[in-house]
């Protein structure tokens, strides 16, 4: 089997794509799902690319069903993660970027949706509506796209905020989840930029 290191980033993020929605759903997605979840204009861009999985030995496909696609082997989740703490991440107004690794963190991965690449600790509390509280250590997933309502890490202009994106229209807009905050417009004019993914946090006592 091929190491992730040698896909592309839009197979990694059609790789992670199958097996969140086999994780959460428990069953892949169709070529249809994956051609409209990428923005392809056809289902035969998708299998093409499925196809490169399967040949490069991370999934399995049945020929001729409509969620056919299967994980070349189980999940293997490791008993304990050593995860990189590299800083804070607002839940309010963005701050500047922190990106020294603080500390290495052992922690249970069951904490966690998905394995994160790192955390951050958060500062403020724009984010109580979905159980994000000051002080919380958040795991994130690196990558650089993400779905309408995902919790995302973002750069914008050079500072990093935590917020549910919100795409409307081909536009960005950066959701708090408490009402004393207002919305984040992404315009034009901003250099913005998504860093990750939220995957679950730590409560320390």
């Amino acid at each position: 089997m091929f190491s992730m290191d040698t896909l592309s980033p839009k197979r990694r993020a059609i790789l992670d794509f199958i097996r969140e929605r086999i994780a959460e759903h428990g069953q892949p997605p169709s070529l249809a799902d994956i051609a409209s979840r990428f923005g392809f204009a056809s289902r035969s861009v998708a299998r093409k690319h499925i196809v490169a999985l399967c040949q490069a030995g991370f999934i399995d496909v049945t020929p001729n069903q409509a969620r056919g696609i299967r994980l070349a082997e189980p999940l293997r989740r490791p008993e304990i993660l050593e995860i990189p703490v590299l800083g804070q991440v607002a839940a309010g107004a963005p701050i500047g970027p922190d990106l020294d690794i603080h500390e290495q963190l052992l922690v249970d991965p069951s904490f966690f949706r998905r394995t994160p690449d790192y955390l951050l600790k958060v500062r403020g509390d724009s984010m109580i509506g979905d159980g994000i509280l000051d002080g919380d250590l958040v795991g994130i997933r690196q990558q650089a796209e993400a779905r309408d309502g995902q919790i995302v890490v973002a750069r914008l202009d050079g500072e990093v905020t935590i917020k549910r994106l919100q795409c409307i229209a081909g536009r960005y807009r950066l959701m708090p989840r408490n009402p004393a905050f207002a919305p984040i417009e992404v315009g034009p004019e901003h250099d913005f930029v998504i860093e990750g993914v939220f995957c679950g946090l730590l409560r320390r006592d």
